[in-house]
């Protein structure tokens, strides 16, 4: 299957080959495996379960918590001939039945949604009726009260996922795990003997450093001043000394 997930690759994204961890977590996934991966911000990690959707009948499910990300992934997808939606709370209540009529109907390939949506009787009605293959957890280190953004709504995840006809594959996305992690997620979205791919968190394209003992306001003016052609950002403490930046 592999073989065909590299033709899609080609075909939608334009790439003649996988980032690293990608072909062995879209594998893993295709084997019917319960999968976490650990991948930096950047490495491609949608391409890891909108690859299997398209691949896997039925329908895949995006439980992600980034609104705004919901919307770009989705409008990106439509824009390659995907059929995707996105269920938050940005949109209306006829705007959302409208998308579950949709879902019903099989319109879709990909389905995001919030997780706070696991609590729309609505939503848990439909998805009964749906052949569901894969749920994608998207920030999945949110599950956990050791991660840095842990949110209660993703504890609905696991029964959810057991109340459904079918157990469909689950697989677990993040870029930031460490082992207890790693284990919580592991553990509170009961995944069955997941294959783990970790790529490291390091982002060999960032470089960081710190200065000590220099006048802040001149070093940002050298700076700018030799940077002149390249874009950035430039973040302070408080408005206050941002509105004074934005003066020199």
């Amino acid at each position: 299957m592999i073989t065909q997930a590299k033709k899609l690759l080609t075909k939608y994204y334009g790439y003649q080959d996988f980032r690293l961890g990608q072909a062995q977590i879209i594998s893993s996934i295709l084997d019917n495996n319960d999968t976490l991966a650990v991948m930096p911000t950047g490495s491609g990690k949608s391409v890891c379960f909108q690859i299997p959707a398209l691949i896997l009948p039925g329908i895949t499910i995006v439980i992600s918590p980034l609104i705004s990300l919901m919307k770009d992934q989705v409008d990106n997808l439509n824009n390659l001939g995907i059929k995707a939606s996105y269920i938050n709370s940005s949109l209306t209540e006829t705007e959302i039945s409208n998308r579950l009529n949709l879902t019903a109907k099989n319109e879709y390939k990909i389905l995001y949604i919030a997780p706070e949506r696991l609590a729309s009787y609505k939503f848990l009605e439909l998805v009964q009726q749906l052949n569901i293959s894969l749920i994608a957890i998207d920030e999945a280190h949110c599950i956990s009260q050791w991660g840095h953004d842990f949110r209660p709504s993703y504890m609905a995840i696991a029964g959810f996922i057991s109340n459904l006809k079918q157990r469909p594959i689950v697989a677990g996305f993040t870029a930031t795990a460490t082992e207890k992690v790693r284990f919580d997620i592991i553990k509170n979205l009961q995944m069955n003997n997941p294959e783990i791919v970790l790529t490291g968190f390091d982002r060999p394209n960032l470089y960081y450093s710190v200065l000590r003992d220099v006048h802040k306001i001149g070093y940002i003016i050298d700076f700018l001043t030799k940077k002149k052609t390249e874009s950035g950002i430039i973040y302070a403490a408080t408005r206050k000394e941002v509105d004074h930046l934005l003066d020199v």
